[in-house]
């Protein structure tokens, strides 16, 4: 007997449809389709002075006037308006950490602080309040700490429902070396570009009868032309040489062969870029042998959450790794990507330097170098020197005095 879905057979391709409509048809305008002109981006004329986390690439309007970039933030004369989600368990105290290296720099920030609400959102479908994403929406940036989603069915992941409501369509995680930090290498400087909103965190799981479940991968030309879009700008504002395209192809030969075909054809505008295609599997072994392989990596969402934190790993963990989630219209939400540690919340043990990282990419996003400049060599500078790192880098140092250090180095 043929398996099939309880009750009526057509619900499950109605939920797919309606998730594919929904990334290609979302709520929102302004989403790149088949047949939208070419993206048009600002000139590179705030380019940091220091070597390391590169400005994240805005995302082009594509609603009407090409050269037109909608800012929720007053000019940098003035203040800026951004929304904040502490987060869970250590989040509060490694987002205390950013206020108080944003005042020390000088950058007014009017913070729109919103916490995970205690129960669903109906509107949103989970803990993530309607009234916190419209606050991303109207500022257009924000910076969000570590988020916890409870394990098993019923709870919709909260990062998830962020990444999706807002369409945040590319992930950016810049991974780099830190001088004075010593891991296995000494030589890593690539950066992740992951897909995110489709694949298989579609979220379109069921059971099929008791004992088979299913999950459906989704894969369309909209998304993975629009990332891959993202992915070779962001390589060539950045001096980039090298874009990889990470896929399985040989077994998943209609989705990841849609996503590779975008590639390609985006490819094709970059001849002054090297394009190459890599299996994943063959990526994860060449990453662990010789991460100096790699430049710019394109992928799929699951690949991407995979090998993102691979990287990360690479240079001492997602403790050190920021991260940008990125969409239309210079819309950008900046994250940690750890954990919530919750059992060292509340005791003063954080480390606080992957927000801090992320609020640097978050300046660098609002083209405010001066002040991000000055907050990375002063990481950069504090870690190196080693006498006051947190416990997971090797020291005793607490939240509150690698902070103090971290304020006392600025402009040294």
């Amino acid at each position: 007997m043929a398996l099939r879905p309880p009750g009526n057979p057509q619900s499950l391709l109605r939920r797919a449809l309606s998730a594919i409509n929904n990334i290609v048809h979302p709520a929102r305008d302004n989403l790149l389709t088949p047949g939208s002109p070419s993206l048009v981006l600002p000139p590179s004329s705030s380019t940091s002075t220091f070597s390391g986390i590169s400005p994240v690439l805005p995302a082009p309007d594509h609603s009407g006037d090409r050269g037109t970039f909608r800012r929720g933030f007053a000019s940098h004369g003035g203040s800026i308006k951004a929304t904040l989600f502490p987060g869970d368990g250590i989040g509060p105290e490694i987002a205390e950490s950013v206020k108080q290296i944003f005042d020390a720099v000088q950058v007014q920030v009017e913070w729109d602080i919103h916490f995970v609400g205690k129960t669903v959102d109906p509107k949103t479908g989970s803990f993530i309040t309607w009234d916190s994403m419209e606050s991303v929406r109207q500022c257009g940036i924000g910076l969000k700490g570590p988020m916890a989603t409870p394990i098993g069915k019923g709870h919709k992941s909260l990062n998830l429902t962020l990444r999706k409501e807002l369409g945040l369509y590319a992930n950016v995680r810049p991974c780099l070396s830190i001088p004075g930090y010593k891991t296995r290498y000494d030589n890593v400087d690539l950066v992740t570009i992951r897909e995110n909103t489709e694949g298989e965190y579609s979220g379109l799981e069921h059971q099929v009868v008791k004992g088979v479940v299913e999950s459906l991968k989704i894969i369309t030309r909209t998304a993975s032309k629009r990332v891959a879009e993202y992915a070779f700008h962001y390589a060539k504002l950045h001096g980039r040489k090298r874009v990889s395209a990470i896929h399985k192809a040989n077994i998943m030969k209609k989705t990841d062969g849609l996503f590779l075909q975008c590639c390609r054809e985006v490819a094709e505008k970059y001849p002054d870029l090297v394009y190459e295609e890599v299996i994943i599997d063959n990526c994860c072994m060449m990453l662990v042998k010789n991460p100096g392989l790699f430049d710019v990596l394109c992928m799929p969402n699951l690949y991407g959450d995979i090998i993102s934190d691979l990287c990360a790993g690479l240079i001492g963990g997602l403790g050190l790794t920021p991260s940008g989630n990125i969409g239309d219209n210079g819309l950008a939400l900046m994250e940690a990507v750890h954990g919530t540690a919750p059992d060292i919340a509340g005791k003063n043990l954080a480390n606080p330097t992957a927000i801090l990282l992320s609020s640097v990419m978050m300046l660098q996003h609002l083209k405010m170098t001066e002040p991000a400049d000055m907050i990375h060599k002063s990481i950069l500078k504090t870690i190196a020197e080693g006498k006051y790192r947190t416990g997971d880098l090797g020291g005793s140092a607490t939240c509150t005095d690698y902070t103090k250090a971290l304020i006392d180095n600025l402009g040294k």
